[in-house]
């Protein structure tokens, strides 16, 4: 008779789930024994690790990805990046492990003792099942879940002891939907908004770039000869950036992003929430005699936004319909965005000539993986993406989920055979976060340069704390770390990098390496504004 196991992992098969990200631990094992050949597992040597492995891999392929947890203490390691999921729309199916059923009444070692509330708010549905017999069927439900709008993660607490129980007769593979489009009478009205409008702008977030709706984004712009904003804190870039309408990011505080707006009296912001702030800096959402149309697949997004008039529906969708439906419109182009100041290639760098310098020996077809947040600035100064999918970071704004991440978006490159490379970028105190996925890079073998600009401080505290007038904050600098001995201790190359011709050279060579290769870059430790 087949068990819930078997059953369980022939539902995976069918859905095309057959690699799991994970850290073992007692309460997996009756789950992973006799792993199937034709399974991966991909180990991490923490749980937030093969978590953000699997986030990175989920939203590289477009496809849902599996995370196997040890109960409550792994959940609870696991939280950090299960909470950039939740904000990243990341479709994952979080399954961890729980003590056997007979003796959770005594809550013995290693019991999730409430394991559906644990990863609360942070996952669109928790469960526990109540039969051994339902767990295939709470998968299948999982799945569903995860990946319809908005997607996000879910999670399974699954006893040890339901593994080998009898199962009843198989669920049924579902597929669901993914997409779904805007009201059309609501879609009419934004279009004749647009249409009458003086001064039209373009607001875009992530969800663009997840619906694959670059072409109609560009579209609907050139209709309206209207420019382009990337909505604050974007996870994704969401427009091509040489594309003359493009203006840049806007400030992620609300009377900065008032004013960039200054002068527009109809903003149409799709698929991004309305607005991400980090700082709190006071003024209207929205300059005078401003109008704003908001699109989002996520009816809390809509509900929450200060001011606007929503419609729900995918992005790419929407984007199409409003390209259809608006008239070419008659006005003169939107200015260019100014190009970058020249920069000056001082020893030790600044951040902007280390990304200048990465700017002229970026690979032809690159995807970017960040997490330097003092240095963002810059980076997006002189790093211009012209291609979907080709820059990733985290939308909740918490350290520890782009080294893995990059991992996760490199094993994807592999696995579908699309072959881009892969370029991390994190900062020297980002880096010690999830430092333990550099030794699944290099077990996979991954050809992954990770540059690393060193500036032995957190220096976008710092600058938030000379934005709050907070001096004397203690624990902001970082001396005595060796990165490149770290880097070799988990097996990976290691390549210390001082001059822009030298990074030319170490990113050439780690493209085309055998292990990921961590490149620290010696910067000044200038304090940027944090606006």
């Amino acid at each position: 008779m087949a068990t819930v196991r078997d059953i369980t992992y022939d539902l995976l098969r069918s859905l095309g789930m057959t690699t799991v990200f994970g850290n073992p631990g007692s309460t997996e094992e009756p789950f992973l024994h006799a792993f199937p050949d034709d399974f991966s597992y991909v180990l991490a040597l923490h749980e937030a690790s093969a978590v953000g492995i699997a986030d990175g891999y989920a939203q590289a392929t477009g496809r849902p990805a599996h995370v196997n947890l040890h109960t409550a203490p792994g959940t609870g390691n696991a939280m950090g990046n299960i909470v950039t999921a939740w904000h990243n729309r990341t479709p994952l199916i979080v399954t961890a492990g729980q003590q056997t059923r007979e003796m959770l009444l005594l809550e013995p070692r290693l019991t999730a003792r409430q394991p559906t509330e644990l990863p609360q708010p942070y996952v669109k549905w928790a469960y526990e099942p109540v039969r051994a017999q339902d767990v295939p069927a709470a998968l299948m439900r999982a799945y569903a879940t995860a990946v319809q709008p908005p997607a996000g993660p879910v999670f399974l607490s699954l006893p040890l002891d339901d593994w080998a129980q009898p199962a009843d007769p198989p669920p049924s593979a579902r597929t669901v939907a993914t997409r779904f489009a805007p009201d059309p009478e609501r879609l009419r009205q934004f279009a004749a908004t647009l249409a009458a409008s003086r001064a039209p702008v373009l607001v875009l977030g992530a969800a663009v770039d997840r619906a694959g709706a670059w072409a109609a984004a560009v579209a609907l712009a050139e209709r309206l000869v209207a420019p382009v904003w990337s909505a604050p804190a974007p996870e994704r870039t969401t427009f091509p950036e040489d594309h003359p309408h493009f203006q840049g990011v806007l400030p992620f505080a609300r009377g900065p992003l008032a004013e960039r707006l200054r002068g527009h009296d109809t903003v149409l912001v799709i698929g991004a929430p309305v607005f991400r702030y980090y700082p709190h800096v006071p003024g209207d959402t929205l300059p005078d005699g401003a109008r704003l149309l908001h699109v989002t697949d996520d009816p809390d997004e809509a509900a929450r936004a200060p001011v606007g008039d929503s419609l729900l529906g995918d992005a790419g969708l929407a984007l199409a319909a409003l390209a259809d439906l608006v008239p070419p419109a008659d006005r003169p182009p939107p200015p260019p965005r100014p190009g970058p100041a020249p920069v000056e290639d001082s020893v030790p760098l600044s951040a902007d000539a280390l990304f200048a310098a990465l700017g002229r020996h970026w690979p032809e077809d690159g995807v970017l993986v960040q997490e330097s947040p003092s240095n963002l600035s810059a980076l997006r100064r002189h790093l211009r993406f012209t291609r979907p999918g080709s820059y990733f970071t985290m939308a909740s704004g918490g350290l520890g989920y782009g080294l893995p991440a990059a991992v996760g978006v490199a094993l994807a490159q592999r696995d579908t055979g699309q072959h881009r490379p892969v370029v991390a970028v994190i900062g020297d105190g980002s880096f010690h976060y999830s430092v333990q996925a550099l030794w699944t890079a290099a077990q996979l073998r991954l050809p992954l340069p990770v540059v690393v600009p060193v500036n032995r401080q957190y220096a976008i505290l710092k600058a938030f704390a000379e934005l709050k007038q907070t001096p004397g904050v203690p624990g902001l600098d970082l001396p005595g770390l060796d990165i490149t001995a770290i880097a070799r201790g988990y097996g990976c190359a290691a390549t210390v990098v001082d001059t822009p011709d030298q990074l030319g050279a170490a990113l050439a060579a780690a493209l085309h390496a055998d292990r990921p290769t961590v490149l620290p870059v010696p910067i000044r430790p200038d304090i940027p504004p944090i606006l």
